[in-house]
């Protein structure tokens, strides 16, 4: 067969809105830019354990503790599942993690902010990872089969995980002053990274236009954001917290929130490694690479002695 009529399967497979298997042809292009994009998931997934693995010794009540436990555990099993399904296109787990070591692999902008409170475990809950969902949601129907099915999953703890920090806020708003305030400050402080999260304006997001083609994302980054808007602004006011947006109101005629200029110099900034904490974050998953080697290495040896017990039996 020539690359013309396997280029032809593999359009029709897309157009009839067929997954795409590990074993299918699938042109380069569409590999690069899956593993670009599941292992970027896969290290955002991973990286954004720390700014709340530093919260459970502090949190509140044994009940958060176990709740958030709970959630840092469910998104280093999302890190599994998305390098698993990278692994299907032909990248190894090690390239991937020397390829974020390195600085040549990024993971979201968002990680890259300090937790000063504990309202602030609400405030990502709530949104950082209702941006997640609102992302997430469209990739169960990816065009790539082990992503979409990763994606099932994954998106049914993170509406846990949203859901957990709506009632962190929740509670601290109908608190006392001092919490509503604390409540309030974290929505100031995590309101623009969030709408940043999203990636750059379509008109400047150098991978886009690919991602749509091969119908990887379902969604532009600038339709997703906007839905992230209309979505949140009304949750803030069953919240009684206000949006930190002079700008935003309600336009009648696009029946969309309208929304203030972002800061895109602070978010190139962040993605480029200047951000609050992107040294220290980078520097926690080095140390931790390291100071894991004998876990690997005996988890090796084991497997190793086990096939060669295994070939002596059959030997035998």
């Amino acid at each position: 067969m020539t690359v013309q009529s396997f280029e032809k399967g593999f359009n029709d497979k897309l157009d009839k809105e067929l997954t795409i298997e590990p074993r299918d042809w699938m042109p380069d292009d569409y590999r690069k830019t899956l593993i670009r994009q599941i292992s970027q998931h896969a290290h955002s997934e991973i990286v954004g354990m720390l700014p709340e693995g530093n919260w459970i010794t502090r949190a509140p009540s044994l009940r958060r503790k176990a709740v958030l436990l709970a959630k840092v555990q469910d998104e280093g099993g999302h890190g599994l599942y998305l390098y698993s399904a990278a692994e299907t296109l032909g990248i190894t787990r090690d390239e991937m993690f020397d390829q974020l070591h390195t600085g040549k692999a990024k993971y979201s902008s968002i990680f890259n902010y300090p937790t000063t409170t504990w309202a602030d475990m609400g405030a990502i809950g709530w949104l950082v990872d209702g941006a997640a969902i609102m992302n997430q949601v469209p990739l169960c129907r990816t065009s790539y089969g082990p992503y979409a099915r990763a994606m099932v999953r994954v998106c049914k703890e993170e509406s846990f995980h949203q859901r957990q920090g709506f009632e962190i806020m929740l509670t601290l708003a109908k608190g006392t002053e001092q919490q509503k305030k604390m409540a309030q400050d974290a929505l100031n402080r995590w309101w623009w990274p969030s709408i940043m999260m999203f990636g750059p304006a379509d008109d400047n997001s150098p991978n886009s236009e690919m991602s749509m083609r091969y119908r990887i994302k379902r969604f532009t980054n600038d339709e997703l954001r906007q839905k992230f808007v209309d979505v949140t602004v009304e949750q803030t006011r069953i919240l009684g917290l206000e949006v930190p947006d002079k700008d935003l109101k309600w336009n009648e005629e696009r029946g969309h929130y309208d929304y203030g200029k972002i800061n895109w110099d602070e978010f190139w900034a962040v993605v480029k490694g200047n951000g609050p904490c992107n040294k220290e974050r980078l520097e926690a998953r080095k140390t931790a690479w390291e100071n894991g080697a004998w876990v690997r290495d005996a988890a090796m040896a084991h497997s190793q002695k086990r096939k060669e017990r295994s070939s002596k039996k059959e030997a035998a």
